[in-house]
C-alpha cells in the first residue's frame, strides 16, 4: 500500500469534531468527570452520531528534582487500579483554572517532599492517554534544592508514601530495563536524558 510521505515540519494538530449531544456518566464535587459525547466527523451529515466517552482531568505536573549529585528526589506510591506500588517523582493535579504549572509543581514538590528549588526549568508537556482522558502533564526539572517546611497532612495512600534519593542513572538503567513502569516517571526520565539535562556513563 502506498502512503504518502511525512510532512515537515510533523506535528500534532488542534481539530474538534462536532458534538451533537453529550451525557454526564459520573460528576461530583472533585475536579474529574466523566462523560459520553455523540459525535460525528466534520461535514459528514449522513453518518449517524457515535459515542465517545471521556474522563474530564484539570491536568497535572511531574518534577524532576535533582541534588548537586544528580539523584532523583522519587516516591514509593500504592496506587490501587495498578495494584502496585510505583516509583514515582513528586507530581499533583492543577485544582484551578489560574494556576500556572510551575506554581503547582513547587506547591507538590514542598507537600510531597519538604523541598523548595532556585532553578525550574520546564522540560516537556505530554496529553497522557488522548483516546479517553483530557488529562495533560507538564513536566518540570527543578534544581537548587533545599529543604522547607511541608505545611502539608498527608492522608489516605500519601500517608504510607516514602521518599528515597536514587541516582539518575539508576533511574534510567531501570527505566530501559522495564523495572520501572509508571508512564510520567518514563517520559521524564527519557525526556531530561534525551535534553541533555543530566548525563549517564557510559
Amino acid at each position: 500500500m502506498a502512503f504518502p510521505e511525512t510532512r515537515a515540519p510533523i506535528a500534532d494538530q488542534p481539530e474538534s469534531w462536532p458534538v451533537v449531544a453529550t451525557r454526564d456518566l459520573h460528576r461530583d464535587h472533585w475536579v474529574m468527570a466523566f462523560r459520553r459525547d455523540e459525535i460525528r466527523r466534520p461535514g459528514d451529515h449522513d453518518e449517524e452520531p457515535f459515542g465517545r466517552l471521556v474522563l474530564e482531568h484539570p491536568g497535572a505536573v511531574v518534577v524532576l528534582a535533582l541534588d548537586e549529585q544528580d539523584r532523583a528526589l522519587c516516591l514509593l506510591q500504592y496506587r490501587h487500579p495498578g495494584q502496585h506500588r510505583f516509583v514515582e517523582l513528586p507530581a499533583g493535579l492543577i485544582d484551578g483554572e489560574d494556576e500556572e504549572p510551575v506554581d503547582v509543581a513547587r506547591r507538590e514538590l514542598r507537600e510531597e517532599a519538604g523541598l523548595e528549588a532556585t532553578t525550574w526549568e520546564h522540560l516537556t508537556t505530554a496529553y497522557s492517554s488522548p483516546g479517553i482522558s483530557s488529562e495533560v502533564i507538564h513536566y518540570f526539572v527543578a534544581r537548587g534544592l533545599s529543604e522547607v517546611d511541608r505545611d502539608f497532612t498527608p492522608h489516605h495512600e500519601e500517608a504510607d508514601m516514602e521518599a528515597l534519593w536514587v541516582p539518575f542513572a539508576e533511574l534510567y538503567d531501570a527505566v530501559l530495563a522495564g523495572r520501572i513502569s509508571d508512564a510520567p516517571m518514563m517520559v521524564t526520565v527519557l525526556m531530561a536524558r534525551a535534553a541533555g539535562h543530566v548525563g549517564v556513563a557510559t
